[in-house]
């Protein structure tokens, strides 16, 4: 390619230089030209672009997107418009920069997650913290509520107008900006040697705040601090530590440590997790399972297996994270809190500008300015309102006096040359003024049916009382503050939510009224074990066929609360992590891990068993299968079935196999009883026809998992067992209320076989278990119960140490009667029906 010469070169096709051409060339310093030039490009980015305005809290951008929208019209009460739209009226008009830019202010203005109270109303996809929103040409906006306060009153000199980018329009300076949208709802921004980063606050506590500003110029901050004692994410969560609020509120500098809200849940049956249903300021769901994955990929995070997002439109935010069995669910968090943006760092920057000179400010200096703002603003509109309605009042009086002699005053228009020659006899007859003249020879002639004397002179008195209010807010400072803090009310009135962020002075502190969230570990305490150790535990089954564990192994309670479901059938003592086994009626044993079970809040009185799980939830059960019985994996276990039928099974369990048959059925036959039983103790059989057996466990031996089992109680012809258990050695107690501690007692109710369930009342009788003799195995055993009229077999039988109580109502224990039983052998009347019996502790 060929070189292009300079227009000076020689050659064919060089250009001719002109006659008067001179030539001059200047040398510049091009450190000197660079620092200007920067500085130039520096000082634009900071003024126009990047740092909002103290007074209304906007940047440029932002400011002229409102702006724009109210001149378009796009009110609340309208209808939505395109997004493009606005983008392009923004552009074209005020703003020549980039669309994207644009778009983007606008689109976080219209962020529920990003501001405290929106700016904007838009319709459709407007982004949330892990996606972006949907172009221009699809979404749509219009103004929110709140904006209306930022932009009222701009008709009406509030503020001063500059010219746009070509001079050909005007733009408002700032905006009036009736409520402090700078604390509210925060800004960042990042420009050429300096950045801010302003934290949202809550509408009514900021409103309170400059109230008092106003009403006391040197308030101090920290009468100012107890009005606004920390920022109100508009995400909720909880803020950790109020040392650097503190600071930030004093200098302008300062950081924080926001968290999750976090509550501990039973999210199935076998586990528990940690539920999520508020997040740090701008941290998004799909972030927090993204650093969770990686964590846990990286082994820095353990006991968590798995995460799930259930946030929908309906419920907000939920993510599960479920934590594995034997996990301790406050360690898990701590490590969550540690490696994932479920604890986040906000450091607060409040740069601003100031009559537009970037300044750092305090929490008072920002009330302050803004205040001296809305001063101002309100100011130059009562001077506005007050000069309209002085130009109005100067018309009335006009009008007036043309009405007091109407067809003189037609006469004069009339035989006048021209309307200049009326205006002068007008002037001169009238005394009028000229603007006064011409108000009444531009009205016409059918407009002066309208204006009769009374409501011209009821025009005129209420312009003068208006006035006169509107020069004495003008005359009075106190009245002018007044009048700038009841706006401020109206607007905290209308548009002020409750405080959404929970503010901890400490780690430990626990927020009031959320009983249920899980607190926080403390910073200075030993760190907590991730895994729950293997400390001794009570594995409980409740007459109702809930299971749980307790977080104690000390003996369970013989009193306490009592409330549904705290009638015990089993109680094992084991260990957190340990083994057990479950009986069922058709004879199978599974074997269940302690630490699945779930687990019971601490209490002074007995385990509340509502916080159980019902059994069907840990283990496949058939049709018309139950659970019986929980009971320990390394001792003999004993056996009684509705046939009379008995059984202790050694304790020689397959290690490889989760469940196993315990004793081999006949057809018709279930397991009704199973416990541990050594050779000192006694195995107890009470038949729906009222027969007691009673023998030494010795008697049975002990036999494989593969045997039926052998004869336990004679029956009768139509008779059944209802009750098979086992009494403890006297020596023999373990704390569960079935041992030592107290006599044994036999508990009998009495009821008709053809009503139904729980509708006989029936008869109760509570007998000492000393006074039934002990009898051979497999034999009738003797009466423990004689039937009354309308009775012909027991509805329920229990035998153990410890006086027993029935529930007649939910939650309400009912001493069984304490005599040995009437002469006859019946027991004395059951006026209420009873669902439950239980030993001592129940």
């Amino acid at each position: 390619m060929a070189r292009r010469q300079s227009p000076r070169s020689t050659g064919a096709d060089t250009l001719p230089e002109p006659d008067d051409f001179a030539e001059n060339i200047t040398d510049i310093d091009v450190a000197e030209e660079m620092e200007t030039s920067f500085l130039e490009y520096a000082y634009s980015v900071i003024y126009s672009r990047a740092l909002p305005d103290a007074r209304d809290g906007l940047k440029p951008v932002q400011r002229r997107i409102l702006y724009m929208m109210s001149e378009m019209g796009l009110r609340p009460d309208r209808g939505h418009v395109k997004s493009a739209r606005v983008v392009g009226e923004v552009m074209g008009k005020l703003h020549p920069h980039g669309d994207a830019a644009i778009y983007d202010a606008m689109v976080r203005l219209a962020q529920d997650f990003a501001l405290r109270l929106p700016l904007i109303d838009g319709h459709g996809n407007f982004g949330s913290l892990d996606d972006g929103p949907a172009a221009a040409r699809y979404t749509e906006a219009r103004m929110a509520a709140a904006s209306l306060a930022l932009t009222d009153s701009l008709d009406e000199d509030v503020v001063d107008f500059v010219p746009n980018y070509d001079n050909q329009l005007t733009q408002p300076e700032v905006l009036p900006a009736a409520f402090p949208n700078l604390l509210v709802n925060g800004t960042t921004g990042i420009a050429v040697g300096m950045a801010t980063n302003m934290v949202p606050h809550n509408l009514t506590e900021v409103v309170a705040a400059a109230q008092l500003v106003i009403a006391n110029p040197e308030a101090t901050l920290e009468e100012v601090m107890e009005l606004v004692p920390g920022p109100d994410l508009p995400s909720g969560g909880r803020i950790v530590g109020l040392d650097g609020i503190r600071d930030a509120y004093r200098t302008g500098r300062g950081s924080f440590k926001t968290r999750a809200k976090v509550t501990v849940e039973q999210v199935s049956a076998r586990r528990t997790g940690l539920v999520v249903t508020e997040l740090p300021y701008m941290v998004g769901p799909e972030k927090v399972i993204e650093k969770i994955k990686d964590a846990v990929g990286s082994k820095k995070l353990a006991g968590i297996s798995d995460v799930t997002d259930l946030t929908d439109r309906k419920h907000g935010l939920r993510l599960v994270i479920e934590v594995k069995n034997g996990f301790n669910p406050q360690a898990v968090l701590a490590q969550l809190y540690r490696y994932t943006p479920l604890e986040d760092s906000f450091g607060i920057n409040n740069v601003t500008l100031v009559d537009g000179q970037p300044q750092t400010l305090g929490l008072l200096g920002l009330l302050r300015v803004y205040v001296d703002h809305r001063l101002s603003v309100v100011r130059r509109r009562t001077a506005f309102r007050l000069g309209k309605r002085k130009d109005r009042l100067h018309l009335v009086e006009g009008l007036l006096v043309a009405i007091m002699d109407i067809d003189e005053v037609i006469q004069i228009i009339r035989t006048s040359d021209e309307a200049s020659a009326a205006r002068e006899r007008l002037m001169s007859i009238y005394d009028l003024t000229e603007v006064q003249a011409n108000y009444i020879l531009d009205l016409r002639l059918r407009q002066l049916t309208k204006y009769s004397r009374v409501e011209l002179e009821k025009e005129q008195d209420e312009l003068r009382r208006e006035i006169a209010e509107l020069e004495a807010i003008l005359g009075s400072d106190t009245l002018l503050r007044q009048v700038v803090s009841d706006e401020l009310g109206e607007v905290a009135a209308k548009y002020g939510t409750p405080r959404r962020t929970v503010l901890l002075e400490k780690e430990d502190d626990t927020p009031k009224g959320s009983a249920a969230a899980l607190p926080a570990p403390k910073g200075k305490a030993a760190p907590l074990a991730l895994e729950i150790a293997d400390e001794p535990c009570w594995a409980i089954l409740s007459a109702s066929g809930l299971i749980a564990r307790t977080a104690h192994a000390e003996p369970l309670a013989e009193s306490g609360p009592r409330v549904r479901h705290d009638v015990f059938r089993s109680v094992v003592r084991t260990t957190a992590r340990g083994e057990l086994g479950a009986v069922t009626s058709t004879g199978r044993m599974l074997r269940l891990q302690a630490v699945d079970l779930p687990l019971l809040e601490p209490s002074s009185g007995l385990p509340n068993m509502a916080g159980g799980v019902a059994a069907k939830e840990f283990m496949t059960l058939a049709k018309d299968e139950s659970l019986v019985a929980l009971v320990p994996l390394d001792t003999v276990i004993a056996l009684g079935t509705a046939q009379g039928v008995v059984k202790r099974v050694t304790p020689e369990y397959p290690l490889n196999r989760e469940d196993w048959d315990g004793i081999a059925l006949k057809d018709g036959d279930k397991v009704i009883g199973a416990a541990p039983a050594a050779d000192e103790d006694t195995l107890v059989f009470v038949t729906a026809q009222g027969q007691l057996l009673r023998y030494l466990a010795s008697s049975v031996r002990p036999q494989g998992r593969a045997a039926g089992g052998m004869a336990g109680v004679k029956l009768a012809a139509g008779d059944s067992a209802v009750f098979f258990g086992v009494v403890a050695a006297p020596d023999a107690g373990d704390g569960s209320g079935e041992g030592g501690g107290g006599s044994a007692v036999v508990v009998t109710i009495a009821g008709s076989g053809s009503a139904l369930p729980g509708t006989s009342p029936g008869t109760a009788k509570v007998t000492p278990f000393d006074e039934y003799p002990a009898k051979g195995r497999a034999t009738g055993g003797v009466r423990s119960h004689r039937f009354l009229k309308g009775e012909d077999r027991l509805v329920l039988a229990w035998v153990g140490r410890g006086p027993a109580k029935a529930s007649s109502s939910a939650g309400v224990a009912r001493s069984l009667p304490s005599e040995h039983g009437r002469r006859d052998g019946s027991g004395v009347p059951l006026t209420q029906s009873v669902d439950a019996v239980g030993p001592s502790f129940a």
